[in-house]
């Protein structure tokens, strides 16, 4: 049911879906949340400009959900559509779930269960397994590596043999992800200039900065599509994806690991540039590189708020960063052979 009034008791969860052209696969999400064996719940539904109809009529094909519904006149981007939606949810936590992301039905019991048994973490990562490939994870949290990198942990690797225990991560990934709201807010939600990918990295990055910290919760568990919207490999992705990594290193990696790591970052970036450039998107990633340039002096400003915030130590921040110098030749190895 939608909800009309805001005089009802706030629900413990609020559960985030992002729409743009999801018709596919939103019943399909919305089938899952109605089997979550929590029920202490709302949904918010921000259609970020569809043209798909995905959201028309919705809540009289729906019952047994409690949800809202915010339909934007364009396409704002992942994070600021995110942000609009946090904003309009009344729960004291927030998970964030991806349409292609179709949750096991204790997968909500399980997060809130590691929340209240660990509550020194303020954000948690689910166990996320391919949805068209079973046997392949799709992740456990994400990697962020000294070189500006980042990737999600166990990408692609044996569900059967990988995962399976709970351990601190760096950060988790939006696509299936809970975090306080009062600690989401607080950090400034996701940087809306990035418009698509890295957002999470970035906001991780934050928090882990205000001394927070993210637990992987192997039991909590969703099938996830990956890259239903954009295309995986797409010239959209790389030029997002790229354009802020780029940011993000420069507005959060402190002193004086930034001037360590900053030779190492550049010739990461000039690695996939030329790699890119021969696979035929080499003006997607150009024009990536280059834009980030010209933004960064908005991103510096950034930085100065980020970094007088600064709670944590170089010497903590690098115990949750992948500082091995092959670790990306490995990750990159992985994700185009598997194993």
């Amino acid at each position: 049911m939608p909800i009309e009034s805001q005089n009802i008791p706030s629900p413990l969860i609020s559960i985030v879906v992002i729409c743009w052209n999801s018709a596919a696969y939103l019943s399909k999400c919305l089938d899952s949340l109605r089997t979550q064996a929590l029920a202490d719940f709302e949904i918010v539904i921000i259609d970020n400009g569809s043209s798909d109809h995905a959201v028309e009529n919705l809540q009289e094909k729906t019952s047994g959900l409690e949800f809202q519904i915010k339909i934007l006149d364009r396409n704002e981007g992942f994070a600021k559509a995110n942000n609009i939606g946090i904003r309009l949810a009344r729960g004291k936590w927030i998970a964030l779930l991806n349409v292609d992301a179709f949750p096991e039905p204790d997968w909500l019991e399980k997060l809130l269960q590691a929340a209240n048994q660990n509550p020194e973490y303020s954000s948690f990562a689910s166990r996320q397994i391919q949805a068209n490939t079973p046997e392949r994870l799709d992740g456990a949290g994400d990697v962020y590596h000294v070189s500006g990198l980042a990737w999600r942990h166990y990408y692609n690797l044996p569900t059967e043999k990988f995962g399976h225990q709970a351990a601190e991560v760096f950060s988790p990934c939006g696509a299936a992800a809970l975090y306080l709201r009062e600690e989401f807010l607080h950090a400034g939600g996701f940087d809306e200039d990035y418009f698509s990918y890295f957002e999470d990295i970035d906001l991780g990055f934050r928090l882990r900065l205000a001394g927070k910290k993210c637990l992987y919760v192997a039991e909590a568990v969703v099938h996830h599509v990956g890259s239903a919207s954009t295309g995986k490999r797409s010239d959209f992705s790389v030029y997002y994806g790229y354009r802020n990594l780029i940011w993000t290193f420069v507005k959060n990696m402190p002193a004086p690991l930034i001037w360590i790591f900053l030779p190492l970052h550049i010739s990461t970036i000039l690695f996939f540039a030329i790699y890119l450039t021969l696979r035929g998107q080499g003006k997607a990633i150009w024009k990536a590189i280059f834009d980030a340039l010209y933004g960064l002096p908005k991103m510096i400003e950034k930085r100065r708020s980020v970094q007088k915030n600064k709670k944590i130590t170089s010497k903590e921040l690098l115990r949750v960063m992948s500082t091995g110098v092959f670790e990306p030749y490995r990750e990159f190895r992985q994700r185009n052979m598997g194993r």
